[in-house]
């Protein structure tokens, strides 16, 4: 059995953790309406939507970024949909593991950031969950790019990715062996000390024989809600032309 990418995923230390993420995931309720088709993200702050939704039994249909949050939303009655059966999904509800004010994102520190890609480029609006802690001034400000990529051509996308200055690893089960994702591809957990333009990183890095997905989403995120510990809950909207 392939190992869960999220097995060995950088993570901010625990008594970073601020953000209160079950008061964010009952105020996001009120961005949907029963009938809708949602984008069921993967991750702490998405798996407690999935968790609120069940809880008001909202009559709703998911697509799922991961078999985690398929399995989770099944666990709770939740309507799942294959993505070949969606034209389109009203609003992409997702985590994210890094944001910067104009609202570009790192995301994949859970494993599933081709899915959530391909399920955040179907939706009409998306939506991300995330405690104040994951607000930054940079992306990689944390430290660490997940990309995906296909195993036969590792090699070589490690040493094309280490000349954009990331340096790549690769993410390791707690068994010792290389983690999958659902997808059946290698993590690289590539180091950064911060991305001054992610958006020239990010066609860089898709031009590398092997690379199937970044954890790099700019322009993506229409709205940022923002949890803090006192289970307040603030908004970042992204400017438009």
């Amino acid at each position: 059995m392939a190992s869960s990418g999220r097995a060995t995923a950088p993570d901010p230390p625990a008594h970073e953790r601020t953000g209160d993420i079950e008061a964010l995931a009952d105020y996001a309720l009120r961005y949907i309406r029963p009938g809708m088709t949602l984008g069921l993200g993967t991750g702490r702050a998405a798996a407690a939507f999935i968790r609120a939704i069940g809880r008001k039994r909202l009559k709703v249909r998911g697509v799922a970024t991961s078999r985690a949050s398929e399995a989770l939303a099944h666990s709770l009655k939740i309507e799942v949909a294959d993505l070949a059966d969606v034209k389109s999904i009203d609003v992409d509800f997702d985590g994210a593991d890094e944001v910067d004010p104009r609202l570009n994102l790192i995301k994949g520190y859970g494993g599933a950031l081709l899915r959530e890609k391909v399920v955040a480029t179907l939706s009409r609006r998306r939506i991300i969950l995330i405690g104040i802690e994951k607000r930054v001034a940079r992306l990689g400000a944390r430290g660490w790019l997940p990309v995906e990529v296909v195993p036969f051509a590792a090699p070589l996308a490690m040493r094309e990715i280490s000349r954009t200055g990331l340096i790549p690893r690769i993410r390791m089960s707690p068994e010792g062996e290389p983690a999958r994702t659902d997808n059946g591809n290698l993590l690289l957990d590539c180091a950064t000390r911060g991305i001054r333009n992610p958006a020239r990183l990010d066609r860089q890095l898709a031009t590398i024989p092997g690379v199937v997905g970044t954890g790099l989403f700019v322009g993506i995120a229409d709205l940022v809600l923002v949890a803090a510990p006192d289970g307040s809950v603030s908004t970042m909207k992204r400017r438009r032309p």
